[in-house]
């Protein structure tokens, strides 16, 4: 096995020609190597989940409107593709987020599994619109849900399994931004501040624009500029943090904060972590410390988690969880393990292309006889095709 950095195939002309009205905005080809190169990926991180004790489930790439939007999955609705089904003739829905349908299967399939209950996934999805970080619509998630427990220790390892799947990527320069979505929300209601003034106040605080952030806070402004301040390094926001005055339900969330941080200092000494204890932006139906994971020098979002809760009608469970983004993650792994390539040339015995496969090689057998009269056709042909090494009189020789 080597780190391969064989390049894409390149497309033909005409292939470059009609290239944007073959596909809708926002939806690509993978091409070779890297639709291989994301295999590799997934399965690597797949592994790291089934380590940590996450079983697999695998919902449906549709599901009828009403399921899919319920629960935690009314937030996706802006996103979701809808058609009608031609045998129920009601409407269904394209999954826009995989997080809802763990929910669904945890309340119904699964509800009567022992808490805490561990699950994880890999799949398409596919959204109504891209955004300027992401414009792609079309994307692989992998992720894991823990539902069933409320303690800061599910936090930690839900942060800590994002990280260790990261880190076996090689990915450099990873870190971790804690956040607290519904910290705003709490002290605004706790401030009687009116709902319509409270939401703009969120959106100026997720835009860090502090002039309009005090013009909205009113008599409150110190508050509220003293959280836009307090972001950055973990221990300095800490710090900064505990010194302003809240209500009791706001100092536990703050609380919980630093517990977490505690633990990912103990278990992970070098990662960097950074709070903003404003940031709503992205975390639609996260309802209490979440995370989202970056690389150093990588646009974008590597993946984001954290608590939410699932289930209704007074039947509900604490879940937390994360969701990895693999085309982001793709473009951060900076190699990836993959097979040489052996050519084979006509003729080769069977056992002989059996025992290099055994070997670790991908082996790229020739199909029609190679022109005996041109000198160097083997090597020739096995460069042609992209292949590492070729056999030749009973030996491997590198290319």
């Amino acid at each position: 096995m080597i780190f391969g950095d064989r390049k894409s195939f390149v497309p033909s002309t005409s292939d470059q020609q009609g290239a944007e009205s073959l596909l809708p905005a926002g939806l690509a080809d993978l091409l070779p190597p890297d639709a291989d190169k994301e295999n590799v990926l997934v399965n690597v991180i797949a592994s790291h989940f089934t380590a940590y004790g996450y079983q697999r489930v695998k919902p449906p790439l549709l599901e009828f409107e009403r399921s899919l939007l319920r629960r935690v999955g009314g937030a996706t609705e802006a996103h979701t593709f809808r058609l009608m089904d031609p045998i129920s003739h009601g409407m269904l829905g394209v999954r826009a987020d995989i997080t809802p349908q763990i929910g669904r299967i945890a309340q119904s399939r699964l509800a009567n599994a022992p808490r805490p209950l561990r699950l994880c996934y890999t799949g398409q999805v596919l959204r109504v619109h891209g955004n300027q970080l992401r414009p792609e619509r079309q994307f692989t998630q992998a992720g894991v849900e823990l539902i069933g427990s409320d303690h800061v220790d599910a936090d930690a390892e839900i942060v800590l399994l994002a990280i260790e799947c990261l880190s076996a990527l090689h990915i450099p320069g990873l870190s971790v931004d804690l956040t607290l979505p519904s910290l705003v929300p709490t002290l605004t209601r706790w401030l009687a501040m009116a709902e319509d003034r409270a939401q703009a106040l969120r959106d100026a605080l997720d835009r860090k624009h502090a002039a309009e952030v005090k013009d909205l806070a009113g008599e409150h402004a110190d508050l509220f500029l003293a959280l836009l301040r307090a972001a950055g390094p973990a221990g300095p926001a800490l710090a900064a943090l505990e010194k302003i005055e809240m209500p009791d339900e706001a100092a536990q969330e703050r609380h919980r904060l630093a517990q977490l941080v505690v633990r990912l200092m103990e278990a992970a000494p070098h990662l960097t972590i950074t709070i903003d204890p404003v940031e709503h932006r992205g975390y639609d139906y996260e309802a209490g410390l979440s995370f989202a994971l970056f690389a150093k020098g990588v646009k974008g979002e590597l993946g984001r988690g954290g608590r939410y809760i699932i289930g209704e009608n007074g039947q509900k469970d604490p879940a937390t969880g994360f969701t990895l983004y693999i085309d982001t993650v793709l473009r951060a792994t900076p190699m990836i393990k993959m097979k040489k390539r052996l050519y084979l040339p006509h003729g080769t015995p069977l056992d002989i292309a059996r025992q290099k496969r055994l070997e670790g090689w991908a082996t790229i057998a020739a199909l029609a006889p190679e022109d005996k009269d041109t000198p160097d056709a083997l090597p020739q042909e096995a460069k042609r095709l992209g292949c590492d090494a070729l056999w030749q009189q009973d030996k491997i020789v590198a290319l």
